[in-house]
């Protein structure tokens, strides 16, 4: 499973099995053949409530409304160098991906807009376009 799809399924549960990124990040374009399961069924999931808990639980102080390492930290996924190059090719990142800083600044906001776009509901602050 992809990293993306990790992320949508820690979010999502099992209505997240055939997330894929709904847009194309260059073009803003939507893919409607590419919609999650919980976006096709109308779900609209309380992303800030499940992120709040899963940070809640952890021993260290995490800032997932602004980070996307942080995010990744408090759904237990991979966050290493490698998981992030892989998430930003899953999101069409159109940068160099060596420069770490920019691409997940980046790769954060296009993961609030496919959160929202697949269901999910977030505070306005986050869901400002990428």
């Amino acid at each position: 499973m992809s990293i993306f799809g990790k992320i949508m399924g820690a979010i999502f549960g099992s209505h997240a099995e055939a997330a894929t990124p709904t847009s194309k990040p260059e073009t803003g374009e939507g893919n409607t053949a590419s919609t999650s399961n919980a976006a096709a069924a109308g779900l609209n999931v309380d992303v800030a409530a499940i992120l709040d808990k899963a940070v809640a639980k952890k021993s260290e102080q995490l800032v997932w409304r602004t980070s996307i390492i942080d995010l990744m930290k408090a759904l237990d996924v991979d966050f290493s160098l490698s998981a992030h190059k892989e998430l930003a090719k899953d999101l069409g990142y159109p940068g160099d991906m060596n420069d770490s800083a920019t691409m997940n600044i980046w790769l954060h906001k296009q993961m609030m807009a496919q959160l929202a776009a697949n269901g999910g509901k977030l505070p306005p602050d986050l869901t400002r376009a990428a």
